[in-house]
């Protein structure tokens, strides 16, 4: 695993956690993510970590990006996954078609902008929840989107949709109510509410083809989208490590002894996660990953139960960051979750 502790972008993303985040964490998970929060990120530089350099980007290692992904988790999870969903359309755009790559990947790349993404849904083929058209001119896409993320907070966003024939249609979107294209109230979460998340209604919003970012056969699209998620979302450790810290400031010997045990823990399931991403094939070892997928889980639920338990009865207190950080790890086991990995992480949990 590559070191990156003097990368430019970590200090800029620890600076950004202490200054910025972490003091109004519990204010964003109650209230919201604020625009000014939002803007933070932007100047931060941290939303161009993986685009290209040519385009503004800062093109860095992927073990920079895990490591900015911890941090920024740790301090605030839903500032965090606000900006999350940023990086895959830069990496969309960064090799799909050129028309779109041109008109927006530099402000994407620099921070100027910032995206969202709207196709997990593409997950539940053969259903078509949003079913893509072609039309004159370009494709006209109709169905609903469950979970939009950033909604008020973005500037655009991937929206995916499928069509009858079995294609995935990606095209970019501005982030705003237009013909075509309705949000929901936002969803009432137990955690991350501050994420600004909705539903997305689609009653044929028609996308030019020069908004068109990448087509491709649905299968192959599945098969380079199932085994990302069964690796380690780096955000569990983020969130462990901040549940483990705020243990530590307890400042009695019991807390101050069960943080070192679950540190050690945590840091052994991390180099074992990472290692499978950097040295093995991401179509190969997925029985690996998913094993040390729930490990992380239970080490996420060890340290936030910890940081509870230690803190006693306040720690229920809707101002103290134990409890935000326990509800942070439950939606972190659900995030981005996929049949495979379900049925992995109930496995393990009987065993």
């Amino acid at each position: 695993m590559t070191a990156t502790p003097d990368h430019p972008l970590v200090t800029a993303a620890r600076r950004l956690a202490h200054d910025v985040l972490s003091p109004a964490a519990g204010t964003h998970d109650r209230e919201g993510v604020t625009p000014e929060a939002v803007d933070a990120v932007k100047a931060s530089g941290v939303l161009g970590v993986n685009a290209p350099a040519a385009y503004g980007g800062a093109e860095a290692p992927a073990a920079v990006g895990r490591e900015i992904a911890e941090i920024l988790a740790g301090a605030c999870c839903s500032t965090f996954f606000v900006q999350a969903q940023h990086h895959t359309p830069v990496r969309t755009l960064a090799s799909g078609e050129e028309v779109a790559r041109e008109r927006w990947l530099r402000p994407l790349s620099d921070g100027t902008m910032l995206a969202g993404i709207a196709f997990s849904h593409l997950r539940a083929h053969p259903e078509l929840p949003v079913r893509a058209t072609r039309v004159a001119g370009g494709w006209r896409f109709d169905g609903r989107v469950p979970w939009y993320t950033g909604w008020g907070l973005n500037d655009l966003f991937l929206l995916g949709g499928a069509t009858e024939d079995g294609e995935v249609v990606f095209g970019v979107v501005g982030a705003r109510e237009q013909p075509g294209l309705t949000a929901t109230d936002p969803l009432q979460l137990a955690a991350l509410t501050g994420s600004r998340t909705v539903g997305l209604l689609l009653d044929g919003l028609v996308l030019p083809d020069e908004a068109v970012a990448a087509r491709l056969p649905y299968e192959r699209w599945a098969r380079e989208d199932r085994p990302k998620n069964t690796n380690t979302n780096p955000a569990v450790f983020g969130v462990a490590r901040a549940a483990l810290d705020l243990l530590d400031g307890y400042g009695d010997g019991e807390a101050t002894a069960t943080a070192g045990v679950l540190r050690e823990r945590l840091d052994a399931a991390r180099r074992d996660a990472y290692a499978l991403v950097d040295e093995v094939p991401p179509a190969e070892g997925l029985d690996d990953r998913l094993a040390v997928k729930t490990r992380a889980y239970d080490l996420m639920r060890a340290a936030t139960t910890a940081a509870i338990a230690g803190g006693g009865g306040r720690s229920f207190g809707m101002t103290h960051p134990a409890q935000r950080i326990a509800r942070e790890g439950l939606f972190l086991v659900v995030q981005g979750q996929t049949a495979e990995v379900r049925t992995a992480h109930l496995t393990a949990l009987r065993s």
